[in-house]
């Protein structure tokens, strides 16, 4: 769909969502915002260019001004270079005016850019922030809004938001706080760390992202189930055999291996990312799309959740293959660690709508592929006139290349009456091949600035979540006896050998082996 129908199409004010145009308050004016941890890695790859973005679209508000800030001492030109590094440029073939554009927009969101130094746990360091924070507003005038995001180790979560509320805190303005994961290890660390920073900042304040939750398919199930009615009508026990929601990474630890340890993959992805997917997915009809009628229904669902059994888990760990190192090859890893970097667990919704539905979540490192999806298998057809045909499934693909495709099965072209598995086909890069799709980061912080809680995690939220995973991974971290040993895989490989098994034991079914997804675009008739 080219970019003028969709904007026709928008201009007429068709499918408006009337509860989420005005969601919260949005910042508007004199704003500054504080990248804590500004000389790290997720400050240099996402949030940075996450807020340029914005800011070359013209999305933040005209009076803005962003302060890194960090312990490590640099210049403002060092800052800069570090700022931008990971910008994405315009592509080769773009005008000559598009680059030209593009490389204004740089040098100004450089000029509006500033560093400072300072510790993380000293309120001399907040003060000079402070100072800093003032003579910027007195200069610009007006009542200041301040938003301050966490690109932070969460060791120093707490004690960085006791030190900005103690001295950085606007007493006219806005005030918000962006935090990211991970919110604990455990049910009982989430909740020491929630009420620590809940004595600081109120709920409204706070914005807690999990960047999946901004990631365009993710966003787009709510309108997938509740805006088709044939879509809603099926997502049910009665239609659905299983589904399956996967994460894979090509790589492994790559020398991080001591900061994964101390979460393993259930913590790192499933937890979080997956858990919220999952909810999503699942959760009954909100009252309206407003950020606390969406939450509500997100923590109704979590709540039927059962904990996550021994039974239904399947822990593996990768091992050095054609000339790629295993996980415990790596220097940074413990020796002898059992941490596992791929984790399949099956997890059981106790409600009318979903009772004896497996949804099996399966994350890995180091697998043979990079792909986030979700896929949904229906139940097989009646049999009698049909056999072995092959199951219908409803594919979400949230990366790469963004896709919704359903599988199903159509006569096989000739003389002949056989079913053949096929597919009705929405990739975005072909329906909607000039769009621009936001970076999660993007539509976050976007959020963050209207006021919009309803892709941020809510601290009951995080409640029910941790009490779905406590018990197994207290299991894993040896915490319940002897720490259970996983499953080696090879670097490259679909996961360990298991795999298969474990996910037919809840119903899913490897069929139609020669289907083949086509390798060709169609071409677009519009």
């Amino acid at each position: 769909m080219p970019p003028s129908v969709l904007e026709n199409y928008l201009k007429e004010g068709a499918g408006r969502i009337p509860s989420m145009e005005k969601s919260g308050v949005e910042l508007k004016g004199e704003t500054t915002v504080v990248v804590l941890g500004a000389s790290g890695d997720l400050a240099k790859k996402k949030t940075f260019p996450a807020l340029f973005g914005l800011f070359e679209q013209g999305h933040l508000p005209d009076d803005l001004h962003i302060i890194g800030y960090a312990r490590t001492k640099m210049s403002d030109d060092e800052f800069h270079e570090r700022q931008v590094g990971h910008i994405k440029p315009p592509s080769d073939d773009a005008s000559e005016e598009t680059k030209s554009a593009h490389k204004k927009a740089l040098d100004k969101f450089k000029s509006v850019s500033s560093y400072i130094a300072g510790p993380y746990d000293k309120d001399e360091g907040f003060q000079a922030l402070t100072e800093e924070l003032e003579k910027l507003e007195k200069e610009r005038g007006g009542k200041p809004n301040r938003v301050f995001y966490m690109a932070l180790p969460p060791s120093v979560f707490t004690v960085v938001a006791e030190g900005l509320k103690k001295n950085c805190y606007a007493k006219e303005g806005i005030n918000r706080i962006i935090i990211e994961k991970p919110f604990g290890k455990d049910t009982d660390s989430c909740a020491e760390m929630m009420t620590a920073l809940k004595s600081q900042w109120t709920e409204e304040e706070t914005f807690r992202i999990d960047h999946y939750l901004g990631k365009e398919m993710v966003k787009n199930v709510l309108l997938l189930r509740f805006g088709n009615v044939w879509l809603e009508s099926s997502s049910n026990k009665n239609f659905i055999s299983n589904v399956q929601i996967t994460f894979k990474e090509p790589f492994g630890t790559e020398g991080r291996g001591g900061y994964f340890d101390e979460f393993g993959i259930i913590r790192d992805v499933c937890q979080n990312h997956l858990l919220q997917t999952l909810s999503v997915l699942t959760m009954e009809r909100p009252v309206s799309f407003s950020a606390e009628d969406i939450r509500d229904e997100k923590v109704k669902v979590l709540r039927c959740i059962s904990p996550i059994a021994r039974e239904d888990t399947l822990l593996g760990q990768y091992v050095g293959a054609e000339g790629k190192p295993g996980y415990l090859e790596d220097d940074t890893v413990p020796k002898g660690s059992v941490c596992p970097t791929f984790a399949a667990l099956a997890l059981h919704i106790n409600n009318p709508r979903w009772e004896g539905v497996p949804f099996i979540m399966k994350a890995g490192k180091a697998l043979n592929e990079a792909k986030v999806e979700i896929r949904v298998q229906y139940k097989d057809v009646t049999p009698g006139i049909f056999e072995d045909v092959a199951r219908n499934e409803l594919v979400i693909r949230i990366q790469p290349s963004e896709a919704i495709y359903m599988k199903f099965n159509t006569k096989t072209p000739g003389l002949i009456t056989r079913a053949i598995p096929t597919e009705l086909d929405l990739t975005y890069k072909q329906r909607f091949s000039e769009a621009k799709i936001p970076e999660a980061y993007e539509a976050l912080i976007l959020d963050a600035f209207k006021g919009d809680h309803s892709n941020f995690v809510r601290d009951d939220e995080l409640d029910v979540a941790w009490k779905i995973f406590t018990p197994i991974l207290h299991w894993i971290d040896g915490k319940q006896g002897e720490a259970p040993k996983p499953e080696s895989y090879p670097y490259g490989s679909r996961g360990p050998e298991g795999i298969d098994a474990f996910t037919s034991k809840y119903g899913f079914k490897r069929s139609n082996e020669g289907y083949a997804w086509p390798k060709t675009p169609m071409t677009s008739n519009l």
